[in-house]
């Protein structure tokens, strides 16, 4: 079984609520390895590289927006003044570039045996309010898709993590230098892992 590695961005509303220490800590008590950190101000090309730029993107983010806006019986044509999944995901991608750009983003690169799986797990459901208590946003965000469209701006849902194995180690190429990740031994590796 190979090590995998996971980006972790934590996003203008976690620096600015003062919750570095709290999230770091959840991966750090499962085990995870931090090999990269920064505290960075994001440049557009970062977040466009972060967030694809691609219509198959744009349509998965539309789709989950319309989705949630039939269950509701709203009408997504009175925020976004379309109902094409693929304008509703480039408005989006707007918004999510600007409030990107609102403070600084606190950056980690993690490692460790099934890293994505539990990144994914501990996050809980990138939309705040049905992530389940226990989890990252289930503990510390409860904002909806309906409310963000309404006020024109993306979820403030505390942190970003990788989805797939290719997604972390390309994610960790876009805000990382080879030499900024570290190499090493934790402590409880040998009692976890029999290394």
């Amino acid at each position: 079984m190979n090590k995998q590695r996971a980006l972790i961005i934590i996003k203008p509303d976690g620096v600015q609520r003062g919750l570095i220490g709290k999230i770091v800590s959840r991966f750090e008590q499962v085990g995870l390895k931090t090999i990269g950190l920064k505290f960075d101000w994001a440049s557009k090309e970062r977040i466009v590289a972060l967030y694809p730029e691609t219509e198959a993107w744009f349509k998965k983010v539309g789709e989950r927006t319309l989705t949630n806006y039939a269950k509701k019986g709203l009408d997504a044509k009175k925020v976004f003044g379309t109902d094409d999944a693929i304008q509703i995901g480039r408005t989006i991608k707007k918004w999510l570039t600007d409030y990107l750009q609102e403070s600084p983003l606190f950056i980690m690169a993690l490692e460790g045996y099934e890293c994505i799986e539990i990144c994914r797990k501990l996050s809980g459901n990138t939309i705040p309010v049905l992530a389940n208590p226990g989890t990252i946003r289930g503990d510390f965000s409860h904002d909806t898709i309906d409310l963000a469209n309404e006020q024109n701006r993306p979820l403030r849902n505390v942190f970003h993590a990788s989805d797939t194995v290719e997604d972390g180690e390309k994610e960790i190429k876009v805000w990382f230098k080879p030499e900024e990740l570290f190499n090493y031994e934790l402590a409880g590796e040998k009692f976890m892992f029999n290394v």
